[in-house]
């Protein structure tokens, strides 16, 4: 079974997951899997989890998903190597490779990947796994846009830097317009674009602003609203701004906080950790997934 999941496909992937032809991505390596866990579950709470599918970057994340929820996993080779963990929730955090793949090869799979669903024909939803729903964002994404984003702002007042918004990559909704495939293409170059080394750590975040910047005459983009995709600076750091908002709140970001404890610690506190840690294997909670609605 395991040669059948090494050798499935990313079109095949997304042609059996997807509905609507819409389709819930993420990139997960081993070490992250509690928080893959809990992101679905959060999910499954407002019955999407049907359209998830889980890009590895591991074989073990791959043959691990899939033995428990058969064909919500894929991996695209070159499988990165992973050489060792960096501080989850860091810029950094989800480049951890061997040097020989090259940093610019590695950090420009993501919008590749997105890039190659946009050119099958799907919407797509992209999310980081320290993130949680606590309500369907779908009723966002009505509006015909090509693409749709949030801050990565961690005050209420808004104040951009020469009028511009620092976009956040961690939660995207693309649609396979033309518009959608040009800024995600144009994502590619400005990462292509960039300078990499081991002590010039950059990341693919600036890129895309530049991408979207770029891009701005001939791509309908929507920044979605704060009160309902707030990051992890205001969310969990404002107590009076999360009471005024309550009840508004759709996608919560973890982040503005950086470690795998401390973000399971933040995520228990405020009662968003929905994964049974007392399970013998976590991942057990994926075979529960196939007969829920």
């Amino acid at each position: 079974m395991r040669e059948r999941w090494k050798a499935y496909t990313l079109a095949e992937a997304v042609h059996a997951i997807a509905r609507k032809k819409t389709i819930i991505v993420c990139a997960v390596s081993q070490r992250h899997l509690p928080f893959l866990l809990n992101w679905i579950a959060s999910i499954a709470r407002h019955h999407r989890h049907h359209e998830v599918l889980i890009i590895a970057e591991d074989y073990a994340t791959l043959y691990r998903v899939n033995e428990k929820w058969p064909g919500h996993a894929v991996l695209i080779p070159p499988a990165p190597q992973l050489q060792e963990e960096h501080k989850f929730g860091s810029h950094f955090a989800r480049h951890t490779f061997v040097y020989l793949l090259g940093f610019c090869d590695f950090t420009s799979r993501r919008p590749r990947h997105l890039l190659s669903i946009l050119e099958f024909g799907y919407s797509v939803l992209y999310n980081d796994v320290d993130m949680v729903w606590v309500k369907d964002p779908f009723p966002y994404f009505k509006e015909h846009y090509d693409l749709y984003f949030t801050d990565d702002i961690n005050v209420v007042s808004l104040h951009y830097r020469d009028g511009l918004p620092n976009i956040c990559t961690c939660m995207l909704f693309v649609r396979p317009t033309t518009g959608g495939k040009l800024v995600i293409s144009e994502w590619i170059k400005q990462i292509e674009a960039q300078v990499w080394s081991a002590s010039n750590k950059a990341n693919d975040q600036p890129a895309f602003n530049r991408a979207l910047n770029k891009t701005a005459s001939s791509v309908k983009g929507y920044l979605l609203p704060q009160e309902a995709f707030p990051s992890g600076g205001i969310y969990f750091r404002n107590a009076s701004w999360r009471t005024e908002t309550s009840g508004r709140h759709a996608i919560i970001h973890n982040n503005y906080i950086v470690g795998f404890d401390n973000k399971l610690k933040r995520f228990r506190e405020f009662g968003l950790w929905y994964v049974d840690d007392t399970a013998t294997d976590v991942a057990d909670g994926l075979m529960h997934l196939t007969t829920m609605d």
